[in-house]
């Protein structure tokens, strides 16, 4: 695996907001097969940076480059070829209202695809059994869903467009303790069956031990740890120390 080219680069990124300096020079890469969480303290710009990986944002200088092609140099059609090869959860699951489960799945084979509707409702029906909805879930509104249901049925969206590489924001935000483990043992075994890779956000330390392979650590605007989640923890530095103490304690990982 190491000898493959990264999915994503992100090259000494710089972001000003809020007149500072939220990224001051952040770099990793994201090589094909993991899955990987960026974590930090809040205000330190890991949801930005997540929008500027899918183009929603631009940051003010430093290269993003998505299956080696630099995003910030793209506009039209490229970004849009580009799109079509990742998927995307955000951290409220941004359904339509309203829509149903099934028509907000379609969204993406409507907006980039010229499938048939007949083989478009297939492929929405295949996506509702491989994140474990219900049949008859397709015809209900968000609003009838519970919080893990839409979380999947936003998975469903992100995964219509077999996607090489997911970006998930906060992915468990918002669920129960044992909603928030279901949602990452199906997230964790969907990327192994279909070899898709992550890029996450989350605060989630059940998420980060459970099924994440590597984290990315920001702190003001730089990365200051980037490797396996065990090792990061062990990491000699007073914000991670923080971070991870809690967690050691009362769940009795040995870091």
């Amino acid at each position: 695996m190491s000898a493959m080219a990264p999915l994503l680069e992100v090259d000494t990124l710089r972001t000003h907001l809020g007149g500072r300096w939220l990224h001051d020079g952040v770099s990793f890469a994201v090589q094909p097969g993991q899955v990987v969480a960026l974590i930090g303290g809040s205000g330190t710009g890991k949801t930005v940076l997540l929008r500027e990986c899918i183009g929603l944002a631009r940051p003010a200088s430093g290269a993003i480059r998505l299956f080696g092609e630099d995003i910030c140099q793209m506009r039209g059609q490229a970004m849009n070829r580009v799109r079509r090869r990742f998927g995307v959860l955000f951290q409220e699951g941004a359904l339509f209202s309203s829509l149903s489960v099934a028509e907000n799945i379609a969204v993406p084979l409507v907006e980039q695809t010229a499938l048939p509707a007949w083989l478009r409702d297939q492929v929405v029906a295949l996506k509702i059994r491989l994140v474990g909805l219900p049949a008859d879930a397709a015809r209900k509104r968000p609003s009838e869903l519970s919080g893990g249901m839409k979380k999947r049925t936003a998975l469903a969206r992100a995964l219509a467009l077999e996607p090489e590489l997911l970006f998930l924001d906060e992915p468990t935000s918002g669920l129960d303790p044992i909603s928030a483990r279901e949602f990452d043992r199906l997230v964790r075994t969907l990327c192994d069956s279909l070899g898709i890779t992550v890029l996450m956000t989350s605060h989630d330390l059940d998420t980060l031990w459970g099924m994440v392979d590597r984290v990315v650590v920001l702190h003001d605007g730089k990365v200051i740890a980037d490797g396996p989640v065990a090792e990061v923890a062990r990491a000699d530095h007073p914000w991670i120390r923080e971070y991870f103490s809690a967690h050691a304690e009362g769940r009795g990982h040995g870091i």
